[in-house]
């Protein structure tokens, strides 16, 4: 793990709000405040830090979903804020998102291999064999059945419903996934499985991840290295057991006391 798949530098985000609804005055808001971070590839780097952070600003700064006002995010050591639309579309192939809320991240009207589908469609999988392939081949990594690709969202556990976005967010074989709080909408119970589905996973398709969470408990179970954020800025970014062992920055002593304990079965 020595190349890296991601580098930012120095990159900030501002946005633009009304100071109140009386007045047509604006303000700036820095919400990304001068972000440097490398995420090697094959590492699960954990980015944790409290609601209102910055952590999800980030995640869509990467994901290039949000222009950014300054700095440069690299890709392979290609800087994504300068890619056209064509290089945009192959980006998007490589790098994809696992999202919160398993409930509201699949269209409630479009079947399970629909879902699944979608996708290949999208990137011009032209082949109706090699799609077939590729939706058989997913869902028997994450768990799921032949039988389950004929039914609606609304059919599944939420534990199940993640495991159907998850395998939405690898059937194009990306190289980099961005898990925003994928289990915290989960039961303690459930979010062992996702989290272990997750491990196995990265070893087997050789995923490199960015994981955000507010819980560092969980973070130290599934973490390389964990940056942690605070009102717009990484504070400290260091290996997981350095960190916990040693923390130097006041706001990660803050959540390192504040720890809830979640039990994990490896």
């Amino acid at each position: 793990m020595d190349e890296n798949l991601i580098s930012i530098k120095n990159l900030e985000k501002t946005y633009i709000q009304e100071v109140s609804f009386l007045s047509p005055k604006k303000e700036n808001q820095l919400v990304l405040k001068n972000i440097n971070l490398n995420i090697k590839k094959g590492e699960i780097v954990s980015l944790v830090g409290e609601s209102g952070c910055g952590k999800s600003t980030l995640a869509n700064c990467i994901l290039k979903l949000i222009k950014v006002d300054k700095g440069e995010i690299l890709f392979h050591n290609e800087d994504i804020l300068k890619f056209n639309k064509k290089q945009t579309f192959e980006y998007r192939k490589k790098i994809q998102m696992i999202f919160q809320n398993p409930y509201s991240s699949l269209n409630p009207k479009m079947k399970i291999f629909n879902t699944l589908e979608e996708p290949l469609l999208i990137h011009k999988i032209k082949s109706k064999k090699e799609r077939l392939n590729k939706i058989d081949e997913i869902i028997n990594l994450v768990g799921l059945n032949q039988s389950d690709l004929k039914k609606y969202p609304h059919e599944f556990s939420g534990g199940q419903r993640q495991r159907i976005a998850i395998a939405r967010a690898l059937i194009l074989k990306p190289e980099f996934i961005v898990a925003d709080e994928p289990v915290s909408a989960l039961d303690v119970s459930i979010c062992a499985s996702i989290i272990n589905l997750l491990l196995d996973l990265r070893k087997e398709l050789n995923l490199t991840i960015l994981f955000i969470s507010h819980d560092l408990n969980l973070v130290r179970y599934i973490s390389d290295k964990i940056a942690v954020m605070n009102k717009g800025e990484i504070v400290e970014f260091r290996k997981t057991q350095e960190l916990f062992d040693n923390p130097f920055d006041d706001y990660t002593k803050f959540l390192l006391n504040s720890i809830r304990t979640i039990k994990l079965n490896n």
